[in-house]
């Protein structure tokens, strides 16, 4: 087969390069920026060019080379290229083909479009590659429309109560769809992770304050604070009182994930496909043979393998999905430097 499952991770002998590997490699393709897909150590990388700054900044200095979406490369007869994924700014599908034989690797993806990420693409394949995150039929996301307008509407009501609104979302990928979707008159304060990463990607930050350790809660009087989970319980949350608390997270459709975690509010609003997603992107391929990687991969192979007749098998892998607590290394210091 073209592609094979290693303890590296995703491995094509043919170019002697792998897939979002989770051990140092000498090549590594990378299908987006995550700290679970983007890991550091490899000799030489090769990403969409959106992810350049952002995986420069997460992985210090690298040998990296880019790609746009649709450009393509050959490497030792496997002709390879990128295709949105719909995930995060940068994300890409990685097709390869080889003597007529041709896989997709789907790596993090989403089909509903949000207004801010280049809208997932399916690409026509033999064999694809599917995370499952949320592959249970209980996971039915709304439009970005309809999250954004039920996140103004709190902060709107926050604010005629005096209130501070908090937003939690990890730094990459979610926080610029918190901002991007976000109208108010009020100041919009970034914890320093959310801030660092905006500018790694070329996202504007001149609307928004990046806290330090000047700041006076006088400055928002009140506003809106946009910070990563890693924020929750410490004593840097303290310097907003009074306010109110809210997640960004497709978990958040779940009562007890909220519940679980003190919000206030959850906005179910993901970076990954809903179940009805899942199911429209495996069948716009064309393929027959499925590896379903992390989520509920069981119970999404055998659905596939019931419902639609599929070669469809679950896959081990390092690959983490959608979590609340995503913190990468990053920010974990810029926190440490926040509470300072």
């Amino acid at each position: 087969m073209l592609l094979q499952f290693t303890n590296k991770g995703i491995y094509c002998p043919q170019a002697d390069l792998y897939i979002d590997p989770w051990r140092p490699v000498d090549k590594a393709i990378i299908t987006h920026a995550h700290s679970d897909h983007a890991r550091s150590g490899s000799k030489h990388y090769l990403a969409h060019k959106d992810s350049e700054f952002i995986l420069r900044y997460r992985l210090g200095t690298i040998s990296l080379e880019t790609l746009s979406y649709y450009e393509s490369v050959t490497i030792n007869g496997v002709n390879i290229s990128l295709f949105p994924a719909g995930h995060i700014i940068g994300s890409a599908q990685v097709r390869l083909e080889y003597k007529g034989e041709i896989w997709v690797v789907s790596g993090d993806y989403k089909v509903k479009q949000d207004g801010y990420t280049i809208p997932f693409e399916p690409v026509k394949c033999q064999h694809f590659i599917t995370e499952s995150t949320f592959g249970l039929p209980i996971y039915n996301f709304p439009e970005a429309e309809i999250v954004n307008a039920q996140m103004n509407t709190w902060v709107a009501e926050n604010t005629a109560q005096g209130l501070n609104s908090i937003i939690i979302g990890y730094a990459l990928g979610k926080a610029q769809r918190i901002l991007n979707g976000l109208i108010t008159d009020r100041p919009i304060l970034l914890h320093s992770t959310v801030y660092n990463t905006n500018e790694a990607l070329g996202f504007d930050n001149s609307r928004y304050q990046k806290f330090t350790q000047d700041f006076q809660k006088e400055d928002l009087n009140p506003g809106v604070i946009v910070a990563t989970a890693s924020a929750m319980g410490s004593p840097w949350l303290r310097r907003f009182e009074p306010y109110k608390l809210a997640m960004c997270s497709g978990w958040m459709q779940l009562r007890g994930a909220r519940r679980r975690r003190n919000a206030d509010m959850g906005f179910v609003m993901s970076d990954h496909c809903d179940w009805q997603g899942l199911n429209e992107a495996v069948l716009a391929t064309g393929a027959e043979n499925i590896y379903v990687t992390h989520g509920y991969r069981s119970i999404y192979a055998k659905w596939l393998r019931e419902q639609y007749k599929l070669n469809a098998v679950e896959l081990e892998t390092q690959f983490e999905g959608e979590s609340i607590e995503n913190s990468s290394i990053e920010s974990i210091k810029e926190e440490s430097e926040d509470a300072a």
